[in-house]
């Protein structure tokens, strides 16, 4: 059920450019993220895409890649079996078994590539990659083949440190994903998180209570990154639009909480609120164009929680909702018209939409008895993900707002909370108390397909995922 903001903080250099390649340098762990790397430019779509010869998806061979020096050998084939493991997410291809590549001679160049062995056992595209160490930095050349043709349609060379390699997996299965299917992967997003994995006490208190802090990973759950070291409560990180930031709420030894940007790539940490609210603000959600904040609230005199609207530099706060009931958990719509929110105004928390000045306020009409959590898909899907009450515990579920249906994407394996879209809207992080019964990120596809855990550690709550 709709649980109270005090009840939720418990919940939750340079290449020269050389026939086939485009160098792209990948930055550092720690620097901002870049503008995607597009694909090659080719000449004719057609001859380019591959495909399988029917209406089945293609199939694609990763084989390990080559270690051009010693000690890169690691290296490549780390890189091949991300690789791998990102394409396989998106399910937009058929990937054939780490386990063939014993079956086919190995390529150490281009020219040696088993075409016909690789035909006889079902692919249709393969890689070929090389990994070459250079001091504190490899250099990465990736090729993709299609096998009927022998013909090269994809090829780039990175440079990197050897401790980032692994993104220049990510790079390409985007990349690829683009060229060949038109979609838009989601390899090099990550995932914010609260969780008390550290198992450290709060601070300045008597009673022994976990503190909660806020973790960045890869979308496949690499990369862990601790954001917050307060030792104290922190809750609903959500991103900014841009991916430079995550905002939270933060209670520092007692207080009420305030809603902080932390700007994770340059250390900056600011207070959006700066205490205004008598019993603190939370669950804070950035608008799609990154300029405005809308999070929940109490007003001084007022009784219940409402729907106030910010700046995202903090200033000019305004409320939208004055419903004497519970108002809270917005979330913005792809066009940042209008805002989903939860409330218990019919003495259950139920969804309801309002324009973003707080008028036209109506309830989403789905069919369950408590509903929580809504969060909006980004185009081009029309519809709102939530949790709902379905036993003792919670399931994710979509409505969809055309026309008016609702389907379940989780089935009471344990309880299943907090959804967050990808950026490409293809797919949903939640947390779920299956198995161990403690709360984990998982990761599954809209159609409720392809469930994949992301995390492993401690109890771990509301999952946002960068834009």
């Amino acid at each position: 059920m709709m649980k109270s903001p005090r009840a939720r903080r418990s919940g939750p250099g340079v290449i020269a450019l050389a026939a086939a390649f485009l160098v792209a340098g990948i930055v550092a762990a720690q620097q901002p993220p870049q503008q995607p790397v597009p694909a090659p430019q080719q000449p004719n779509e057609i001859v380019t895409r591959i495909d399988s010869g029917s209406a089945a998806p293609p199939h694609y061979a990763v084989p390990d890649f080559i270690a051009l020096t010693p000690g890169a050998a690691p290296i490549a084939q780390m890189v091949a079996q991300v690789l791998w493991d990102d394409l396989n997410f998106e399910r937009e291809f058929d990937m054939m078994p780490r386990d063939i590549n014993k079956t086919v001679a190995v390529a150490r160049t281009p020219d040696q590539i088993p075409f016909g062995a690789w035909r006889e056992n079902g692919a249709d595209a393969v890689f070929f990659g090389t990994v070459e160490q250079k001091g504190n930095d490899v250099l990465v050349e990736v090729r993709l083949f299609n096998v009927r043709t022998r013909t090269s349609v994809f090829g780039q060379q990175y440079t990197i440190a050897a401790r980032s390699a692994r993104k220049i997996a990510h790079e390409v299965s985007d990349a690829i994903h683009q060229q060949q299917r038109g979609v838009r992967g989601v390899a090099r997003t990550r995932l914010t998180f609260v969780s008390d994995r550290g198992r450290e006490s709060i601070l300045g208190t008597v009673e022994k209570r976990n503190a909660k802090e806020i973790y960045v990973v890869d979308y496949d759950g690499a990369n862990e990154q601790r954001i917050t070291n307060s030792r104290d409560l922190n809750s609903n990180p959500t991103w900014a639009s841009d991916a430079r930031g995550i905002a939270y709420s933060a209670y520092r030894r007692n207080g009420a909480p305030d809603i902080v940007l932390s700007l994770i790539y340059t250390g900056v940490l600011q207070n959006l609120t700066k205490g205004r609210f008598r019993d603190g603000a939370y669950l804070p959600a950035f608008s799609p164009d990154g300029k405005q904040v809308a999070f929940t609230a109490t007003a001084e005199g007022a009784s219940a929680q409402d729907i106030y609207v910010m700046n995202a530099d903090g200033s000019n706060w305004r409320r939208i909702t004055t419903h004497p009931d519970i108002d809270t958990t917005p979330t913005w719509s792809p066009s940042g018209t209008q805002i989903a929110f939860v409330s218990d105004r019919t003495g259950k928390p139920q969804i309801y939409l309002m324009n973003v000045d707080g008028s036209g306020v109506r309830r989403l009409p789905i069919p369950d008895a408590e509903a929580d959590h809504p969060t909006w898909a980004p185009a081009p899907f029309n519809e709102i993900a939530y949790y709902a009450r379905t036993g003792s515990g919670y399931d994710i579920k979509i409505h969809e707002l055309a026309t008016g249906q609702t389907r379940q994407i989780t089935f009471s394996e344990g309880s299943n909370e907090s959804p967050s879209y990808s950026p490409s809207g293809r797919h949903l992080a939640f947390t779920s108390s299956r198995g161990s019964g403690l709360y984990q990120v998982y990761t599954i596809g809209r159609d409720g397909n392809g469930l994949r855990q992301v995390t492993r550690s401690g109890n771990n709550h509301t999952p946002d995922w960068s834009k």
